[in-house]
């Protein structure tokens, strides 16, 4: 499965769509991740903010093989 990934520099949101086709109906918020659904509850794109200070530590604690941002 391929994502298509955006980062817009000026806001530091790290975009990553996850399904070109889809009607978005919701979206929800959980601290610096968005995830965005279509009508049936699929997942269409997620919105990572403050993107260059969270997905560095994502990095780090996957090559640790555990995960905590704060």
């Amino acid at each position: 499965m391929a994502y298509r990934i955006k980062y817009d520099d000026e806001a530091d949101v790290l975009t990553v769509i996850l399904e070109e086709k889809g009607i978005l109906s919701h979206a929800e918020e959980v601290g610096d991740i968005i995830v965005h659904f279509d009508e049936k509850g699929k997942p269409l794109f997620m919105e990572i903010l403050n993107a260059s200070r969270i997905v560095p530590l994502m990095v780090e604690g996957l090559a640790k093989k555990e995960v905590t941002v704060a």
